[in-house]
This record gives C-alpha cells, sequence and structure tokens, in this order.
C-alpha cells in the first residue's frame, strides 16, 4: 500500500538525490516517488541524455528497441531514487490539431500504440519501475490544451470503447501498474455538463475499475491544470 510520496518536476541528479534522501530520512512512512519520464528522466532533469519521443519510437521496426531503452530509463529512475514512471503516453494521435500531445504519442493507430506501449511497460516493470499509463480514456483526438481548458471529447460511447480505450483494456491484461485520469469532457460517458473525467465516478470506477478490470493504482493528471482547477 502506498500511502504519501512525491512528483519531482525540476531539478538536477544530485539535488534530486540529496532532496530524496532527506525526505526518506524524515518522513515515518517510505515515500513513493515518481517522475514523468516519458523520453526518460531528462524531461525533468538537467544533465542527462533524453531517449527519444514516443512518435519516433512509434516507427522502429524492432519493438526489443523499445523495451532495452525502456530498461535504461528504469535505470536512471532507480538510481535517482524514483519508483513511478508516468509513461507510457496511451493516447492514439489521430487529431493533427491536438496542442499537447502530438510527438507524444506513439501513433495514430491504436494497433502500434499498443506495440509500442507494451514494450515501454514491460521494460520498466521487469526493472521494478511502475509504468502508468495515460491520459485515460484518451486524450489523442482532441484540438484543445487540459493545462489551459477542458477539453471536449466529443464522440460516442461505442467509438471511444473500441479507439481510445482500446491500449488500455490490452494493457490492463498484460499487468500495466497504473493509470492517470485525464481532466476531459466527455458527454458520451459523463452526463454532467463540464464535469471532468478526473472524478467521474462513471468514468474512473465504473468503467475503468470495473468494467475494465483494473486493479492497480489510478492517479489524476495534475489538479494545478485547468482542465481541473477551473471546475467548481
Amino acid at each position: 500500500l502506498i500511502n504519501c510520496g512525491l512528483i519531482f518536476f525540476k531539478s538536477n541528479p544530485n539535488q534530486l538525490i540529496d532532496l530524496i534522501n532527506r525526505y526518506q530520512t524524515l518522513s515515518k512512512i517510505p515515500l513513493a516517488n515518481s517522475i514523468d519520464g516519458e523520453w526518460g528522466v531528462a524531461m525533468r532533469i538537467d544533465s542527462i541524455q533524453p531517449f527519444p519521443l514516443a512518435m519516433t519510437l512509434g516507427a522502429i521496426q524492432n519493438d526489443s528497441l523499445i523495451y532495452e531503452m525502456s530498461k535504461k530509463i528504469a535505470e536512471q529512475c532507480r538510481l535517482l531514487g524514483i519508483h513511478i514512471n508516468f509513461a507510457p503516453v496511451l493516447d492514439v494521435n489521430n487529431n493533427p490539431n491536438n496542442p499537447i500531445i502530438g510527438r507524444r504519442s506513439f501513433s495514430e493507430s491504436k494497433e502500434i500504440v499498443f506495440r509500442k506501449s507494451l514494450a515501454y511497460m514491460l521494460g520498466l516493470q521487469d526493472q521494478n519501475i511502475l509504468a502508468s499509463g495515460k491520459h485515460f480514456p484518451g486524450h489523442g483526438d482532441t484540438s484543445s490544451d487540459s493545462h489551459k481548458t477542458l477539453p471536449t471529447v466529443d464522440f460516442s460511447a461505442k467509438r471511444i470503447d473500441s479507439i481510445e480505450l482500446y491500449p488500455y483494456k490490452t494493457l490492463i491484461k498484460e499487468g500495466l501498474s497504473s493509470v492517470m485520469v485525464a481532466h476531459l469532457n466527455i458527454p458520451s460517458l459523463e452526463p454532467r455538463d463540464g464535469y471532468p473525467s478526473s472524478i467521474s465516478e462513471h468514468i474512473v470506477t465504473n468503467i475503468l475499475k470495473e468494467r475494465l478490470g483494473f486493479k492497480g493504482l489510478i492517479f489524476t493528471d495534475a489538479l494545478n491544470m485547468k482542465g481541473a482547477a477551473n471546475f467548481s
């Protein structure tokens, strides 16, 4: 059971290690530390070589290379004292006007997203770093950024189940450790207008936990993002 933890957004390796050691010493319970490291911890921590972004990985034919890359990312996490990496991105990037996902997605194909994210997930979890699929139930086909507003996913429940949920359904069967829920307005799944998916009982409990059978950890996207912070 994870009771408490920290997420790190900006630092350098030596400072981060010092901070984590200090916090772990002060805490009465072990802290579970996390990071957004989609292309390695270099996404947040300076002085570290970044790995390719997901769009590049989506073009790789040999998925074992993604697995080996992910193992290296897991090694970086362990050396720094990180336990959870908020990756891979499971969004199917089928909207060219999407302002926030783009290169962070493996592909506009749900099958490619699944295959590449599976290799990435296994590389982390085989090294005892928890992977986290995001952004549930799917931020790929939006034309606005949930950091700045509450994007609307205006598709039928059948379409969302077929495309956006496909990588989650398949990865959950393969042992996905955690899922991050996005701040989205999805009228076909949540009838209350402007009610973020991140706090929707139907989306989180009925769909993710019960229908998809997910038993792992569930996180929300950052609560200071406008998609959540503007809700009242």
